[in-house]
């Protein structure tokens, strides 16, 4: 029983430390959107937490854009991110779809790296919750309340 309780804490623990990689890839976007070059990048959160959880069975659905096909691969005086997910392994990053051709040749679209950004933190902060809820009903019932 104490098994089940700890694996469904560890698959939101898994699922939290990717969405704040996620989150910090976003981020780098937001912050290179005028960069002249840059190519944004994206976590596919759904393969990432199959490669942490070891099951190709999940039921997520993915929200990130997996567009390695036909683009570039950046260039090479940029500087590599670097995963801060140690325990995970490293994260694949996927290369996002260029929705409005830039002249710069820029790839990064304010609006949806904002949307992105908004609807990753709204999910971390739902797992987070759940995260906490889980610890208050393991406590109470520690406690016999």
């Amino acid at each position: 029983m104490f098994a089940n309780m700890t694996n469904a804490l560890d698959f939101h623990s898994k699922a939290l430390v990717l969405r704040a990689e996620r989150q910090r890839v976003i981020a780098s976007n937001i912050a290179n959107a005028d960069t002249p070059g840059y190519v944004g990048r994206d976590v596919n959160f759904q393969a990432a937490m199959e490669a942490a959880v070891g099951s190709s069975r999940l039921s997520l659905t993915p929200k990130t854009s997996s567009a390695s096909q036909g683009q570039s691969k950046g260039n090479a005086r940029h500087i590599p991110l670097q995963a801060s997910t140690a325990s995970l392994g490293s994260p694949r990053l996927d290369y996002t779809v260029q929705t409005q051709p830039a002249m710069d040749g820029n790839s990064v679209d304010l609006d949806r790296e904002r949307a992105s950004f908004v609807d990753n933190s709204v999910r971390y902060e739902a797992t987070l919750r759940f995260i906490n809820g889980q610890a208050k009903g393991l406590l109470s019932a520690i406690q016999g309340q």
